[in-house]
């Protein structure tokens, strides 16, 4: 298990994780309608408080009242598709940090153009797959719906036009998480297997990115302490589950008890 006294990792991050406990930031969530329990859950587990409306008449309203946002565009409604610019400009204009998880953009019609036209409003943090950055930055990413069809190390260029355009931070997950902005890179090769087999788990990365980037002004130190986060659970959750569904039961424990 995890210990700040034997494991670099952790000890790198630990102050960020703290911090976040001790705020207990409320991060208002725009994300895919299949992971909404486990986002709310793992927030809370983890000591932030989730927020979750996608409407046009209230998300801008209650952004207002947010710590962080999270723009995730994995099941885009109509609602969401309409009130995520004006919630972003509430944000922005508020100087709240907020993320951009561009979930299976590349085919989509409506959710990759939307993508592209955020970076504009110059996200705190970008989060998403090799296939998804690639085609954040113009080129042919593949993928398959959430998917990537890309590997991490192809998608490294990419990552650094994105990080160029917003000034902020990008984090490229995959077997070896690659974080990066306009000076600094690390590559985390951390986390199990099973975390890409439970649905929701990047999106709830997404949302404690959000709640990191709430308690830092550092975008770089909070993407490396959310992944960081969300991998060394993952690894803990592993040791005691037998399959996906006790994993996800294991990973809330664990991002409750990382670092403590």
């Amino acid at each position: 298990m995890s210990d700040p006294r034997t494991d670099p990792d952790l000890e790198r991050v630990l102050p960020v994780l703290e911090a976040v406990r001790a705020g207990a930031p409320l991060v208002h969530c725009i994300t895919a309608t299949v992971s909404m329990s486990l986002v709310a859950d793992g927030l809370l587990a983890a000591g932030a408080r989730p927020m979750m409306t996608e409407t046009l008449a209230e998300a801008p309203v209650v952004t207002t009242l947010a710590d962080a946002l999270l723009i995730n565009l994995g099941t885009l409604s109509t609602d969401a598709m309409d009130a995520i610019p004006a919630t972003v400009d509430v944000a922005t204009r508020q100087e709240r940090p907020w993320v951009l998880d561009p979930t299976a953009i590349g085919i989509a019609p409506v959710r990759t153009p939307l993508a592209r036209e955020l970076l504009a409003s110059r996200p705190t943090v970008v989060r998403g797959n090799a296939s998804e950055v690639l085609t954040l930055a113009g080129h042919d990413g593949g993928g398959r719906g959430a998917d990537s069809t890309a590997r991490v190390e192809a998608a490294e260029a990419a990552a650094r036009q994105v990080a160029g355009r917003t000034g902020g931070a990008v984090a490229v997950s995959g077997e070896v998480d690659l974080l990066l902005d306009g000076t600094r890179t690390a590559r985390l090769a951390r986390g199990s297997a099973l975390l890409p087999r439970v649905t929701g788990t990047g999106c709830l990365l997404g949302a404690l990115t959000a709640a990191c980037a709430s308690m830092v002004e550092d975008s770089w130190e909070a993407a490396l302490a959310a992944t960081t986060w969300m991998a060394l659970a993952g690894e803990r959750a592993a040791e005691r589950a037998t399959g996906p569904g006790s994993f996800r039961m294991h990973l809330l424990d664990a991002l409750d008890e990382i670092g403590r």
